[in-house]
């Protein structure tokens, strides 16, 4: 299990050499996988970083209490330093090429801290075109920093929009 964690870290590095950042963005992929969200069985097709906005608003939930409520991810696709994409609702993530995958929640573990979303595995449900993204069967969101709201939702309607950033892995069994 925990062989198989490395391997995927080692792979990603190897994914990430050509890239003048490289050596930071390896480094910062190449962590434990918790096993939640772990690819056992599957291969790396494709890993970016991202950088935008987890979209929240605020509307009365339970009891009529004010509550943030996740909306959107509005985020950039970035790979050896050029914008590759855009993840958004869906959630979706759609490459330069055309390809496109969305994907079902079916892992969750804690994000590093209080503020971080939480590392996710997908589930790919549908996929749209040939290119990076085609054959992907799973997406793992991991190394988040921010996202989660601080603050107190006092006004029906509000939107705010928490910056984030995060690695996804896009794999294939």
């Amino acid at each position: 299990m925990i062989a198989n964690r490395f391997a995927i870290a080692i792979i990603l590095i190897g994914c990430l050499m050509g890239s003048g950042q490289a050596a930071q963005t390896a480094a910062q992929m190449a962590v434990q996988i918790p096993d939640a969200i772990a690819a056992k069985g599957e291969t790396v097709v494709l890993a970016v970083h991202a950088e935008g906005a987890q979209v929240y608003d605020c509307k009365a939930g339970e009891g009529g209490k004010l509550a943030w409520q996740f909306r959107e991810p509005v985020a950039t696709l970035i790979q050896d330093g050029k914008t590759v994409g855009r993840h958004y609702i869906g959630p979706t993530w759609e490459h330069t090429d055309g390809s496109r995958v969305v994907g079902k929640p079916i892992g969750r573990a804690n994000g590093a801290t209080a503020k971080d979303i939480p590392w996710l595995k997908l589930e790919a449900v549908d996929m749209r075109g040939g290119g990076a993204l085609a054959g992907v069967t799973a997406i793992q969101r991991i190394n988040t920093k921010g996202g989660q709201l601080e603050g107190a939702c006092d006004t029906v309607g509000a939107t705010v929009a928490a910056p984030y950033a995060a690695d996804y892995v896009f794999l294939r069994k």
